[in-house]
């Protein structure tokens, strides 16, 4: 079941938690949530992405992950995003489909990246694909070009790329290409979410006008991250910088 309010602020893009013997360990699904919400007030999260290594598990191991945060997160989280990109289509449309039928508020993909889209259209029709497995909720572009090499312009895929996903609801940005970035904001701020995805950036990101982060240290520095938010929403720019210099030295530090 999608959710009512509209994904801004903090999400944390969680980690896969495991057992000593290599195993997906759910059973600290619900502690994890309590500790986001109340120790460092991120009441999102972005399953299976790549901090959570999707793409290294099983289709199976995917799925449960899904479902306990989907279950642990009931009446607690905001949003549970379940990042169902695979390099496989039929996989791809599989996961969508059960992040769908398990009450997921959204799902998210990245382009294949062993066999790369060259162009606009392929990739747009790829991404159709996998969002018309869950029609009932907001579907969410992955792109980090860093890793998938696929340098597509989010500003070009966004042009004209509701006709084409109408659930599409907005972008996860891991790129530090903020000129892309500027012109993603200034055409397509009122129409969709903007979410930055380069957690040491993220005050640039704000500066641009970015609706929100999707990021790994929001797990443990989401309470730092907030006051820096929160400093930058009341014009307070000299606070804002001193919060995101702290954040980069604990960065270094871990």
């Amino acid at each position: 079941m999608a959710s009512l309010k509209r994904l801004q602020g903090l999400t944390a893009a969680t980690i896969t938690p495991m057992t000593p013997d290599g195993e997906i360990n759910l059973s600290v699904i619900g502690q994890y949530v309590d500790y986001l919400v109340k120790e460092q007030g991120v009441k999102n999260v972005f399953v299976n992405g790549t901090t959570g290594e999707g793409l290294a598990l099983s289709t199976q191991e995917r799925k449960q992950l899904a479902e306990e945060w989907v279950t642990k997160g009931k009446n607690k989280l905001d949003h549970v995003i379940i990042h169902v990109g695979a390099l496989s289509l039929p996989e791809a449309k599989e996961l969508a489909k059960h992040a769908a039928a398990i009450g997921a508020s959204g799902i998210a993909g990245i382009a294949p990246f062993f066999f790369k889209p060259t162009n606009k259209d392929t990739l747009v029709a790829f991404l159709r694909e996998v969002a018309s497995e869950a029609p009932g909720i907001p579907f969410y572009y992955y792109h980090i070009p860093p890793l998938t090499g696929v340098k597509i312009r989010v500003e070009e895929l966004l042009d004209g790329i509701k006709e084409q996903i109408p659930t599409f609801q907005g972008v996860k940005f891991s790129d530090t290409d903020l000129l892309d970035f500027a012109q993603c904001v200034k055409n397509h701020k009122e129409q969709f979410v903007l979410l930055y995805g380069v957690d040491e950036h993220l005050l640039s990101a704000l500066a641009m006008g970015a609706s929100g982060a999707v990021g790994s240290t929001y797990n443990y520095l989401g309470k730092k991250n907030n006051l820096m938010l929160e400093a930058f929403a009341k014009q307070d720019l000299a606070l804002a910088q001193q919060y995101q210099v702290l954040v980069l030295h604990r960065l270094k530090q871990s």
